[in-house]
């Protein structure tokens, strides 16, 4: 029998992803979205599915459904559109989260919460293991998803000691690959994209900041591989790539190549942009058997290959 999972978020990058890892599975699918940053064209190829359904929701109200297991993703995840409307986006996560874990605990559902590495900050700790309880502005202009995943994190936990819940909750580290929104600001989609299109390239600081990227395929499979762990495997568990490469190696590695004649143009650093940011992933590795196994230079192909072929059909 098909068992039947709901993913909230499931027509954005990460979401319409897992989607389809979940239905390669097996399982019955019900996607959420509310399409503020999620898009029909990242789900059309399984709307002929017949265990693939769709509903236009926002999580910030409650949902009567009937599920097994809730993998829930929905927030938008990039400075740029988390800032746009930072209120709705504390909502999102907070809000949300309580919706979610309220429908879980009356339907008897597993529940995943994707939280994200922000959750550290701007860390004083390197790499970042799960005890580390972060380093964080609660007043910036990033506070609305830090803060609003930190709280996300704390409401699960605590419908977990109070309702007995059967919960897992992911740190998610810079993933990247197809599906990514072109004018999203993340440092993989901004590069490739202003390579492609001839532009300079936007380097914030010096570029000697770092960040792990984990190709999306790899990331799928290890919110998956936490969802089906033993009930006693909680988290959080970061989930990412430990391979670190400064931004500027990454800006230097798409030139090369995309084949571009971009040249680098430098910035000062944002407010509150982390100097490192890279995960510990031993509990990973030893409770779920996962790691990633892309390299960069795969991964990159692929996310290159999509945004050419965008930029093409939008041109």
């Amino acid at each position: 029998m098909r068992k039947r999972v709901l993913v909230t978020g499931g027509a954005g990058f990460l979401g319409s992803h897992l989607c389809e890892q979940l239905l390669e599975r097996g399982n019955d699918i019900l996607c959420v979205d509310n399409y503020f940053t999620g898009a029909k064209d990242n789900i059309v190829h399984l709307m002929d599915n017949p265990y693939f359904e769709v509903m236009r929701h926002d999580v910030t109200f409650p949902l009567y459904v009937e599920v097994k297991e809730i993998y829930n993703m929905a927030c938008p995840a990039s400075p740029v559109h988390y800032q746009f409307d930072p209120v709705q986006t504390t909502k999102t996560s907070v809000h949300g989260a309580i919706n979610m874990l309220g429908l879980a605990k009356r339907v008897k559902a597993k529940i995943l919460q994707a939280s994200t590495s922000e959750v550290y900050g701007d860390p004083d700790v390197h790499p970042q293991t799960e005890e580390y309880h972060g380093n964080v502005n609660t007043i910036g202009p990033r506070a609305c998803y830090d803060e609003g995943k930190r709280c996300a994190e704390t409401l699960f936990f605590d419908y977990h000691r109070q309702h007995k819940l059967n919960i897992r909750v992911a740190r998610i580290f810079n993933t990247y690959g197809p599906r990514m929104l072109p004018n999203d600001g993340r440092v993989v989609s901004n590069f490739i994209v202003q390579a492609l299109q001839g532009k300079p390239i936007t380097v914030f600081g010096d570029g000697s900041q770092t960040r792990s990227f984990c190709y999306v395929d790899d990331l799928v499979r290890g919110l998956i591989a936490l969802m089906d762990s033993p009930d006693s495997v909680t988290g959080p568990i970061n989930l990412g790539n430990p391979g670190e490469f400064t931004i500027l190696e990454l800006a230097e590695k798409v030139i090369d190549m995309t084949g571009s004649r971009s040249k680098i143009d430098y910035h000062p650093l944002p407010q509150d942009d982390p100097t490192q940011r890279c995960p510990n992933i031993t509990k990973a590795r030893d409770h779920l058997d996962w790691q990633p196994v892309t390299p960069l230079q795969e991964g990159l192909k692929k996310t290159i290959a999509y945004f050419d072929e965008l930029l093409r059909r939008n041109s």
